[in-house]
């Protein structure tokens, strides 16, 4: 499966799956937990949500209402270390085990999910 057919897989409903599963986690996570500004959450979840579909081969409304990812930039504010990449990726991760998809689609996330997560690393650990 390549990365543009992963939306026509799943769909809206998928991308909204896995991104809830993983955002429930997150609060209890002691280290990307505080991260997070508790009053943002839900806005956090559409954010990723948005840029997901959008990656994925769908509609291209995150791009529309946020402009280019710009996915470096926008993580700069936070210590993004190898700690906080491997909380993230071991959510991600157990997110995507949750989440009733096809396997190519797992498969296909999973690579893009863990390039990109080391990718944002911005701090020394």
């Amino acid at each position: 499966m390549e990365e543009h057919e992963v939306f026509a897989a799943i769909g809206e409903k998928g991308f909204r799956e896995l991104v809830g599963a993983f955002y429930r986690r997150v609060p209890e996570d002691p280290v990307l937990g505080p991260m997070y500004p508790n009053h943002d959450f839900a806005g956090a979840e559409e954010r990723l949500r948005g840029f997901l579909i959008y990656r994925f081969g769908g509609p291209q409304t995150y791009i529309e209402e946020r402009g280019h990812p710009r996915l470096r930039m926008r993580h700069a504010p936070f210590a993004v270390n190898e700690e906080a990449r491997d909380h993230w990726l071991r959510l991600m991760t157990a997110a995507l085990e949750e989440t009733e998809m096809p396997g190519e689609a797992k498969t296909v996330l999973g690579n893009f999910f863990r390039d990109t997560a080391s990718f944002l690393i911005n701090r020394p650990s």
